[in-house]
């Protein structure tokens, strides 16, 4: 008697999909209790974090270990991530193509808000547009893909000056302004721009590339230790009331923190 399956029929496909295996949702919530912990954790601080009694953790940390993605120190006890989910994440990375994975969030934001949006990536000499979502609103003119935004004058570069080191921005602010060194008022203004995003999450410029234009900018970080990207809403400034950028700001950050995770950067709740 045979004892190949029967061929798929395509009837009750669903039910089993939803229901997984609750083994491996175990065994990832084991992991996820490491990955926060970040650094060696004993068998009790383990299963305190994934919220199991000690002698069930310790029974997925041994097969964990087994597969390699656990190891566990033969001096300390302890246990950490091991080399078969560092091969994973290696080759995660190798594989994530991040301008590609956070432009297939664009076009929901879009729809959203129903304002254009745009993404932007750190180039050479500033901000560089790579992505660009049309919204139902008409605007009085359009950036084109390709182009370098200036650092201070657009929400995007904002961002930029709040998240890269000073010593990357200030050369590139100086190529800008054509000037050999910043003077005062600059830095001063640089120094409201960096606060304000850091205190909010969102760079807010009015008419600053285009006139009547308002531009909300926030950052989708990576995983690793590359350079932000740059996610903006552009909008008519016409009849934006302060309760609409402050719904549009709530969901462009809700936006780009989920566009933050898809690239595996730890999300902090207590970040804005």
């Amino acid at each position: 008697m045979s004892t190949q399956p029967p061929p798929d029929s395509g009837a009750g496909d669903e039910s089993p999909a939803r229901q997984g295996i609750q083994s491996v949702e175990l065994a990832m919530t084991v992991l996820r209790a490491l990955e926060e912990g970040r650094g060696p954790m004993s068998l009790t601080q383990t299963a305190a974090a994934a919220g199991m009694q000690p002698s069930k953790a310790h029974r997925y940390l041994v097969s964990l270990t087994r597969v390699g993605l656990v190891a566990q120190s033969p001096s300390s006890g302890h246990y950490d991530l091991g080399p078969a989910m560092r091969r994973l994440g290696v080759e995660s990375l190798r594989r994530m193509d991040e301008v590609a994975l956070v432009s297939e969030h664009l076009p929901g934001l879009r729809d959203r808000t129903s304002h254009a949006v745009n993404l932007a990536v750190w180039g050479d000499h500033g901000p560089v547009v790579v992505r660009w979502e049309y919204g139902a609103h008409a605007l009085p003119i359009t950036v084109r893909v390709g182009a370098t935004m200036p650092l201070l004058n657009s929400a995007m570069g904002g961002v930029f000056l709040a998240h890269l080191p000073e010593q990357l921005t200030g050369s590139v602010l100086r190529g800008q302004l054509e000037a050999e060194a910043l003077d005062e008022a600059v830095r001063d203004r640089v120094d409201r721009i960096r606060e304000e995003v850091l205190r909010t999450g969102v760079a807010t410029t009015v008419g600053g590339v285009i006139p009547g234009v308002t531009s909300l900018a926030a950052p989708v970080f990576t995983a690793g230790e590359s350079f932000p990207l740059v996610v903006t809403l552009v909008m008519p400034a016409r009849g934006l009331t302060e309760h609409d950028t402050a719904r549009l700001s709530a969901e462009l950050l809700s936006s780009t923190r989920a566009m933050s995770e898809v690239l595996g950067h730890p999300v902090d709740p207590h970040r804005p």
